[in-house]
Order: structure tokens, then sequence, then C-alpha cells
């Protein structure tokens, strides 16, 4: 009896660490470290999703809100791929995840220099949303060590 309780009690403990699925970007803001100032990461209105999978692989897309399409498909300029280079976010690979923070080991990135690495983010589960707290790291966008909030929720 003691064996099935501490299995049962086990098995919820971990069903409630588990985050796989797909999450939606609702907001994203960062704290400059050196003087405190706060801006939206990327924008006021980005489009991100998250997704993590059972088999413990994830990818992320994030893309800054009023992005200008291209005029034409046939006529990209390089200033308009630089453009929408510039306004977004992506990487995907592996991840761990202990109840507190997860681990994103990254195999492919927009940006070269993060594959290969791993980035950690600490986590509070609240219901079907995800809060995560980045540890201070230069922003891509501006080299400014900064301390990123985002907030996913669950997409059903």
């Amino acid at each position: 009896m003691c064996a099935i309780a501490t299995s049962t009690f086990a098995a919820a403990a971990l069903a409630e660490e588990n985050i796989a699925g797909t999450y939606r970007l609702i907001s994203s803001q960062r704290k400059i470290v050196d003087t405190g100032e706060v801006l939206d990461t990327y924008g006021k209105n980005p489009v991100g999703f998250i997704m993590y999978g059972n088999d413990g692989r994830m990818l992320a897309l994030i893309t800054y809100d009023n992005r200008k399409a291209p005029a034409d498909i046939a006529k990209v300029t390089d200033a308009d791929k630089v453009g929408l280079y510039n306004s977004m976010m992506s990487y995907g690979g592996t991840y761990k995840f202990d109840g507190k923070k997860v681990e994103h080991h990254i195999d492919v990135s927009y940006n070269q220099m993060w594959t290969g690495t791993t980035t950690v983010r600490d986590i509070v589960k609240d219901g079907d949303r995800l809060i995560y707290t980045t540890r201070p790291a230069p922003f891509s966008g501006d080299g400014k060590v900064s301390i990123t909030t985002l907030i996913w929720e669950k997409v059903k």
C-alpha cells in the first residue's frame, strides 16, 4: 500500500513538472541592468510561440511587432532581409525542466553565436502560464546586459 501511495505521489509530482505543449507569447519586458530602465523587449505586441515536446526537444520563434513585409516577394532587397532578420529571434534544441528552471540546449538558431550553447530560464508555472526570467545577459538587439521576463500561455 505504501509503495502504491509513493508511486502515485511521484507520478503526480512529475506531471506537475511537465511543460510539454505549445505556448503563445503574452508579453516580454526587459530591465537593463546598468540603468534599471524597463523596455518592451520586442515591441508592444510581439508574436511568438515556444513548443516543448515530450521527446525533450523544443523550438522558439518570436517576431517583433510592426514588422514590414517586403512590397514584392520577387524583389526582396538586402535592406528588407536585414530588417526581417533584425526583427525576430528563433532557436531550437533539447530542454531539461526541473520544476524551477528550464535549460535550453541550442542545436540551431537564427544567431549562430547561440548554436551549441545552453540558456537557463527561471520559471514560475501559474496555471496555463509559464513566467520566465532570464539570467543577466547581453540583449541580442543592442548588447545591453538585461534581465528579461517573458509570459507564455499554453495554446489549447
